[in-house]
């Protein structure tokens, strides 16, 4: 049975919500499985924690992903209201999530008996449209809900005890009409701490004015500037806890971030999981970055929000 999520009943659950949603606990240690005969043998009881499938199709790839930890009936229940977040801040190559994995995300969704998908954003239209993702939202049967980021009535107040610089965040209402999130990021450069990836993405949910707070004067430029950003990236993260996250690491820029245009990188990869700070601590490998220099993965790990370390987590890959 599916249910709604308000103020209270969002921090009575410790501050994380979403069917299936998996905070961070102990991972046994696995060695990793790099070829595709490894994890077709996989059973029940042996699902990765972290499945990476590269290939061409990037719709595909994102299905098996899906496939590999168990199924979108693990994360959807039947009846459900699915929030998802892609990335459309810009429609330059490398910034904003492929459209096609947006589609088999909808698709995945549908298939596993959602009562609508809607997607999230307090972005102009024109972002969505010119990107493609609105036409992949729409032609799949899901909804773009628009949510006008300056009217405050817009969003709810919603304390983060647990923040060490972040003390109130400013979710967007729409959000607590749900009964899961499926976080959409791509991953790719970024002008202050260099690496955006799940933690990041969830930025997107809370309102703008809430997130220039994030932003001292420069921000990109002082380490310590750049570690309140972080620190605020990860406090956020203690109150919003996605179901699932799908990262579109297929083709991604790896400098002048978040915006582009940059250097593309094409890794030709869908990473799915439901430990943030274990695939943001992947995903930050793509292009030579360590998860030690990234403060938000650290700080968040430091939350107790997922594992930071690779050897401690159960990560199966597949070449289709």
């Amino acid at each position: 049975m599916t249910h709604r999520f308000d103020r209270r009943s969002l921090l009575r659950r410790g501050l994380g919500w979403g069917a299936g949603a998996l905070l961070a606990g102990r991972f046994s240690q696995a060695a990793h499985a790099v070829a595709a005969g490894a994890v077709e043998r996989l059973t029940h009881s042996a699902r990765p924690d972290l499945a990476v499938v590269t290939g061409d199709d990037y719709a595909a790839a994102a299905v098996e992903a899906v496939r590999l930890l168990g199924g979108m009936a693990q994360f959807v229940p039947k009846g459900a209201r699915v929030a998802i977040l892609p990335n459309a801040q810009r429609n330059n190559p490398g910034v904003y999530t492929s459209p096609a994995v947006v589609r088999a995300v909808v698709r995945m969704c549908r298939a596993a008996g959602a009562r609508e998908v809607n997607c999230l954003t307090w972005l102009p239209e024109k972002n969505w449209l010119d990107t493609g993702l609105a036409a992949a939202v729409r032609e799949e049967g899901a909804k773009l809900v628009l949510v006008d980021m300056k009217d405050p009535a817009r969003f709810r107040r919603v304390p983060v005890p647990r923040g060490e610089a972040l003390k109130e965040a400013a979710i967007m209402d729409a959000f607590f009409d749900h009964d899961v999130l499926i976080n959409l990021p791509i991953t790719k450069d970024h002008a202050g701490n260099k690496f955006t990836g799940t933690l990041k993405n969830l930025m997107g949910l809370n309102s703008p004015s809430n997130n220039r707070t994030f932003h001292r004067a420069d921000w990109q430029t002082n380490p310590d500037s750049i570690a309140h950003l972080e620190q605020c990236i990860a406090d956020l993260n203690t109150v919003i806890t996605p179901a699932l996250c799908l990262v579109d690491a297929t083709e991604f820029i790896i400098t002048n971030g978040p915006f582009g245009p940059g250097e593309l990188l094409k890794r030709r990869q869908v990473v799915a999981g439901t430990d943030r700070v274990a695939i943001d601590s992947y995903c930050c490998t793509l292009w030579g970055l360590k998860p030690g220099d990234i403060v938000a993965i650290q700080r968040a790990a430091a939350h107790g929000l997922g594992e930071k370390d690779p050897g401690r987590v159960r990560r199966m890959e597949k070449f289709l």
